[in-house]
C-alpha cells in the first residue's frame, strides 16, 4: 500500500516560499524618475494563481506587511489592506472564475487586482501622507508597479510554465 505525503506540508512550505521572496522583493526598489519601483507585486500575483485565497493572502498582505515592517513601516497596514485583498480577488479569479479557461480568469484577476493595489495606495498614501497631492504625484508609479507586476506574473506563470511545475510538485507528493 502507498503511503500518501503530508500534502499540507507541502502547501505550507510554497506560502513560506512565496511570502520571503515577497519580503525580499519589498525590500528594494528599482530607482526611475521620482520614485521607486518595487516588484514585489510580480510575486504576489504569481502566488496569488497558484495559491488558493487563503494562502494567497498570506503571501500578499501578511508578507507585505512583515516586508513593510522591516523595511519602511509607515504604510505597512495599507499594505496588508491592499495587496492582501489584491491577491485574494486574483486567487478566486484564477479558481474559481471560468474554470475552462485558466489562463484568461488568470487575466482578469490581475487585472482587477492591479486596479485594487492603485486605488489601495493611492488613498492610503492619501491618508497616511495627509495630502492628496502627494498621493497623485505617485500614481503613475502605482499603476507602472501593478502593470508590471500583473504582466510578469502572468509571464512567469504561463509564458515559463511555472504553474505545471508548481502542479506537478503539487500533485507527485499528495
Amino acid at each position: 500500500m502507498k503511503e500518501k505525503k503530508n500534502y499540507p506540508t507541502i502547501r505550507i512550505t510554497m506560502t513560506a516560499f512565496f511570502m520571503a521572496m515577497n519580503i525580499a522583493m519589498s525590500s528594494f526598489g528599482v530607482p526611475v524618475p521620482g520614485g521607486h519601483l518595487y516588484l514585489c507585486d510580480v510575486v504576489i500575483c504569481l502566488a496569488a494563481i497558484l495559491l488558493n485565497p487563503f494562502e494567497a493572502f498570506v503571501v500578499g498582505g501578511i508578507g507585505s506587511f512583515l516586508g513593510d515592517m522591516i523595511f519602511y513601516p509607515a504604510p505597512m497596514f495599507v499594505s496588508l489592506v491592499t495587496h492582501g485583498l489584491q491577491a485574494v480577488v486574483i486567487s478566486l479569479f484564477a479558481h474559481h472564475v471560468l474554470k475552462s479557461h485558466p489562463k484568461l480568469a488568470s487575466g482578469i484577476g490581475v487585472s482587477i487586482g492591479a486596479v485594487i493595489m492603485v486605488v489601495g495606495y493611492t488613498l492610503g498614501k492619501t491618508f497616511i501622507y495627509s495630502t492628496f497631492e502627494y498621493a497623485m504625484i505617485k500614481l503613475p508609479y502605482e499603476i507602472a508597479q501593478a502593470v508590471v507586476g500583473a504582466v510578469f506574473g502572468m509571464l512567469l506563470c504561463w509564458g515559463f510554465r511555472v504553474r505545471n511545475l508548481y502542479t506537478r510538485l503539487v500533485t507527485a507528493n499528495s
